[in-house]
């Protein structure tokens, strides 16, 4: 302010523009210089911020783009996941059905394995019962046979069969009857055997085969041959040959015949067929003596029937010498063993048999 006041020179009028200095020169360079760096600086952003927008656009396109398809694959997703919630429902559903089948059917089973049980259970305390009905069945068959028929081997194997049976059950309290039983098939093993069967066939055959065996009275001679030396000779002629037959014919009217036993007698045909009969009646004799253990009969019987058989049949038939050699190979066997009795075995199965009842009650 003291150089404003004390400064009191008058101004000079304008005569024109001063020229410009070299400093304002430069300034106005200087200022042209920021305005166009300011102005590329400008472009410059203007660039990056376009660029920037352009970007963002594109991305933003892009985004949409990807969000509109990953929309369109959770909407197509959606609709298999609501498909495939439906499927499991339904195969739930499905799965329940069944399941209530299988319930009930496992509620059946059960039931069934709880009435099977009962059956077994039912089966397991008969089954034995059966098994001991069986062994005394098969020891009715073996006392049957030893004191009917006299049938050693079938009463064996009737014996064995029982006690096979006894020893598939494996029971404690049948060791006594086991031991009873074996005690009888060793006394019928130590027996002498001989078999009744097959015996009594082979006379039932004899009996069927008498008809058929020829006599000693109706045995015929052979015929005479011819001599050789006739065979020779030459033709006869008619006379001769007439009186020749009518020899021939004479000759047989008559018949003289040698028989081998003197001492047998000519029977009537009344007396042949009653002499048939007879000798069954001895054969079938024989056979009830065998079922009778009666050795003295049926050695009497058989030696009866084969002293008839040599006396009035013709042992020079087949059918006779065989039939005579049958008897005589029966009349040596031995058939008056006295078969055992098997008491105490049927005891102990009725003892067996009584404790499983009281038992059972």
């Amino acid at each position: 302010m003291s150089d404003s006041s004390t400064d009191n020179t008058p101004p000079t009028p304008d005569a024109g523009p001063a020229p410009a200095g070299p400093t304002e020169r430069a300034s106005h360079s200087n200022a042209l210089r920021g305005l166009a760096l300011a102005l590329l600086i400008a472009i410059v952003v203007l660039a990056l911020v376009a660029w920037q927008w352009y970007a963002a656009r594109s991305d933003a396109g892009a985004l949409r783009q990807d969000v509109a398809q990953r929309l369109a694959e959770a909407a197509t997703q959606t609709k298999e996941s609501r498909l495939i919630a439906e499927q499991v429902r339904e195969a739930m559903a499905e799965v329940q059905v069944k399941l209530g089948t299988l319930e009930r059917r496992l509620a059946e089973s059960q039931y069934q394995q709880i009435a099977l049980d009962a059956l077994y259970r039912e089966l397991s305390r008969n089954r034995d019962e059966w098994a001991y009905a069986e062994v005394e069945q098969s020891l009715f068959i073996a006392s049957r046979q030893l004191q009917l028929a006299g049938n050693l081997k079938a009463a064996l194997d009737a014996l064995q069969t029982a006690d096979a049976r006894l020893q598939r059950m494996d029971r404690p309290q049948s060791t006594a009857l086991r031991q009873a039983i074996n005690r009888d098939i060793e006394r019928l093993k130590a027996l002498p055997y001989f078999d009744t069967v097959t015996i009594g066939a082979r006379l039932d055959s004899l009996v069927a085969q008498v008809d058929g065996f020829p006599l000693a009275m109706d045995m015929r001679p052979q015929p005479a041959q011819q001599p050789a030396a006739a065979a020779d000779q030459p033709e006869p002629n008619l006379w001769t040959r007439f009186w020749r037959e009518a020899w021939r014919e004479v000759k047989q009217l008559v018949r003289v015949q040698q028989l081998d036993q003197p001492d047998v007698a000519p029977l009537a045909p009344s007396h042949a067929f009653f002499l048939r009969e007879n000798l069954k009646l001895r054969l079938i004799g024989a056979r009830l003596a065998l079922l009778a253990r009666d050795g003295t009969s049926y050695k009497a019987d058989l030696k009866a029937a084969r002293d008839w058989l040599g006396r009035y049949y013709d042992t020079r038939n087949n059918g006779v010498a065989h039939a005579l050699a049958v008897l005589r190979e029966l009349h040596d066997a031995e058939v008056s063993v006295e078969p055992p009795d098997i008491d105490a075995t049927l005891e102990a199965m009725r003892n067996l048999r009584g404790a499983r009842d009281r038992g059972g009650r």
